[in-house]
C-alpha cells in the first residue's frame, strides 16, 4: 500500500492505494504556514479515520503545483513512513510522451491525470480538472499528451466578480433553481454556474472539431461533482483519478528483482 498526495493551490488530495483499490480519497486545505508536524498529524488522523495502519504502508509519492509547500509535505510524509518519498519531477519515469513547446512547463497534476487516463480509458481523451483553475488537457489516439486549456475556476470567477463590483454579494457555488434569475444572487449563481457548464460543453465541442475525433471525457477535482452532472456532454466523473495516476507512476519507478526499473 502507498500513501499518495497531490498538492494543489486550494486543496491537498490525500489517499491510500492498495493494488488496484483506492482505499480512500480525502482533501485538506493547502496552508503554506503549516509545519511538517502539523501535516504529519493530519495525514495520520485521516489514515486512522479510515482504519489504515502506518505499518501497512510501503512508500509514498507526491505531485505538487505549490513549490513552497512541497518539501514541508514531503518531510511530513517521511516522518510518518520513515523512508524517502518520491516527488513527481525531473528524473521520474511517467511513460507519457509530452508534445508541448516546453514539456517542463506542464504541471505535475496534469501529467499524473493523463497517465491515469491513458491506462484506464479509451483515447483520444480530454481530462477536465476542476480546482482553483479549470484545466482541460488532451491526449491523442497514440497516447501522447498534446496540450489543452487553462481557465479561471468557478471560485476565482465568483470572487473576482464580487471584488470588482460594489453591490454584488458573495455567493455559494451551487446550481440556482432556474437559469433566468429573479434576484441578484440567483442571477450571479446562474452566470457563474451555468456559464461554466456552457464553457465546458463548448470547449469540448471545439476541441473535437480541431482534433477531428470524438473524445472520451473524464472529469476530476473538487468542483467536478457539483458541476459536471449539469453538462450536456457525456462526461465520466473520477474523483480518484490523481491517485490512480500516482500509483501507476510509483510502480513504474520501483526496482524489479533484476535491479531494473519498471516501465
Amino acid at each position: 500500500m502507498i500513501l499518495a498526495v497531490d498538492i494543489g493551490n486550494t486543496n491537498i488530495v490525500v489517499g491510500c492505494v492498495r493494488g488496484d483499490e483506492i482505499c480512500f480519497v480525502e482533501r485538506l486545505s493547502t496552508v503554506s504556514t503549516r509545519t511538517e508536524l502539523e501535516y504529519a498529524i493530519s495525514f495520520k488522523s485521516i489514515m486512522e479515520l479510515h482504519d489504515v495502519s502506518i505499518a501497512e504502508l510501503d512508500g509514498g509519492i507526491i505531485s505538487s503545483v505549490v513549490p513552497p509547500v512541497t518539501n514541508v509535505v514531503r518531510r511530513s510524509m517521511e516522518k510518518i513512513l520513515n523512508r524517502e518519498v518520491m516527488v513527481i519531477g525531473p528524473g521520474v519515469k511517467t511513460g507519457l510522451n509530452i508534445l508541448m513547446d516546453d514539456p517542463r512547463q506542464v504541471g505535475s497534476d496534469r501529467i499524473v491525470n493523463a497517465v491515469a487516463v491513458i491506462n484506464e480509458y479509451p483515447v483520444p481523451a480530454a481530462i477536465i480538472d476542476m480546482g482553483t483553475a479549470t484545466t482541460i488537457c488532451v491526449v491523442d489516439a497514440k497516447k501522447n499528451y498534446i496540450g489543452g486549456a487553462i481557465i479561471p475556476g468557478m471560485r476565482i470567477s465568483a470572487d473576482t466578480l464580487t471584488a470588482r463590483t460594489a453591490q454584488l454579494p458573495k455567493i455559494s457555488l451551487e446550481a440556482p433553481t432556474r437559469l433566468i434569475g429573479k434576484n441578484t444572487v440567483d442571477c450571479m449563481k446562474s452566470g457563474v454556474f451555468y456559464g461554466n457548464v456552457a464553457l465546458i460543453d463548448g470547449m469540448l465541442d471545439r476541441m473535437e472539431e480541431e482534433l477531428g475525433e470524438k473524445l472520451t471525457v473524464v472529469a476530476t477535482g473538487g468542483l467536478a461533482r457539483t458541476l459536471i452532472p449539469y453538462c450536456r456532454r457525456e462526461i465520466i466523473l473520477d474523483d480518484a483519478l490523481l491517485l490512480k495516476g500516482l500509483k501507476i507512476i510509483y510502480e513504474k519507478n520501483q526496482s524489479t528483482p533484476d535491479g531494473s526499473v519498471g516501465r
